[in-house]
């Protein structure tokens, strides 16, 4: 399945974040059980065949297992200087 996985990141199969959106939810609603599952995600998304859709969702497995298994690091979420240039206010002083 990785060939699979990597011709889809090299179809030039853009997504929007309308589709990804669209996805995500036809996603909650069609699950693995569902008949046609991916017709149907496929026409929730729009502009999709059944067989994108699918690729799409074996991407999103693989892209989960590396991040699962400790193969991708946490992005650095730290703030350089705060919202209020770099004081922070203790309990005491927001009240």
């Amino acid at each position: 399945m990785a060939s699979s996985s990597m011709s889809s990141r090299s179809s030039g199969s853009s997504w929007t974040a309308k589709q990804n959106k669209a996805f995500e939810k036809a996603l909650a609603v069609y699950d693995k059980d569902t008949a046609d599952r991916w017709y149907n995600v496929a026409k929730a998304v729009g502009g999709k065949t059944p067989e994108e859709v699918k690729r799409h969702y074996e991407v999103l497995v693989e892209d989960v297992k590396h991040i699962e298994s400790g193969q991708v690091p946490f992005p650095d979420y730290r703030t350089t200087g705060g919202n209020s240039h770099g004081h922070h206010m203790s309990d005491e002083e927001k009240r």
